[in-house]
């Protein structure tokens, strides 16, 4: 299984691209069994949302 470590690169990859079949297995079975990067990657999500609804209103 990968590391926190490997899956909080994985979390900030995915925002940039679609992870490879093999990536996105790994990632998911990391976070069936870590509580602490699923929270991470909740919290990824929210900024990534946050910032570009931010962006959208200053254009």
């Amino acid at each position: 299984m990968i590391s926190c470590k490997e899956a909080s690169r994985l979390a900030s990859l995915q925002l940039e691209r679609r992870l490879s079949f093999w990536e996105r297995l790994q990632f998911r079975l990391h976070l069936a069994f870590c509580i602490g990067c699923r929270r991470m990657e909740r919290q990824f999500r929210f900024l990534s949302q946050a910032t570009g609804a931010w962006m959208s209103q200053k254009d």
